[in-house]
Formats: structure tokens, C-alpha cells, sequence
């Protein structure tokens, strides 16, 4: 593999498929049935990555993740939603917990 994979190479690449819907492609083809169609993916997806790490089985678990990855990042195009977007999101999760974390040391220190 000549270029090394990020998501937001992966991103940009769906944004195109979006614009410029090449025949033949499954990423056109979601982008051509819509939201629904789009959103059904998600959930197939979903469901698959539970049952493989229900089942313990690594490979599986790893294989599933990364289609339901691939499908939310369609979803996330199909419904213009940044990886700055997440990422900023994710990012105020964490001083969050962070925050959280050193309230509940510093009351159980008082206790």
C-alpha cells in the first residue's frame, strides 16, 4: 500500500463518491439509495460487531468494526458531520471525565 490510511483520507475519498457518484461503486450506490438505506447499513453493522465480540473471536470483531467505521463515516458525509466535528466532541468527553475524575478523588481524600 503506497499511501498509508487515515480517516480523514477515507473522509475525503466519500466526499468524492458523494459529488461525483462513479458507476460500479458501492459507496455510490449507498449515497444513491439515501439515508435509509444508509442507516439500515449502520444498524446491520452493529449488530455484527456484537455478536463477533460476543463470540470472542478477535478477527471477527476486528473485520466488523471496521465496516461499521466505513458505514458511519458514510452516515457522517451523507448527514455533513466533520471528524473535526466528533473529534471536538470526543475531545470535551474527555476533560469532562477528566474533570469528573478529580472532583471524586477530591471528595473521597475529604471523606
Amino acid at each position: 500500500m503506497d499511501e498509508q490510511f487515515s480517516y480523514e483520507g477515507l473522509y475525503r475519498l466519500l466526499e468524492e463518491r458523494r459529488a461525483k457518484r462513479p458507476e460500479g461503486s458501492y459507496t455510490t450506490y449507498l449515497f444513491e439509495k439515501g439515508l435509509d438505506k444508509i442507516l439500515k447499513k449502520v444498524g446491520e453493522e452493529c449488530t455484527e460487531v456484537i455478536i463477533a465480540a460476543k463470540d470472542r473471536d478477535h478477527k471477527e470483531t476486528v473485520y466488523e468494526l471496521a465496516d461499521l467505521a466505513y458505514h458511519v463515516l458514510v452516515l457522517m458525509v451523507e448527514a455533513g458531520i466533520s471528524l473535526d466535528e466528533v473529534r471536538a466532541e470526543l475531545a470535551g468527553r474527555h476533560v469532562i471525565d477528566h474533570k469528573v475524575k478529580q472532583e471524586k478523588m477530591a471528595s473521597d481524600q475529604a471523606e
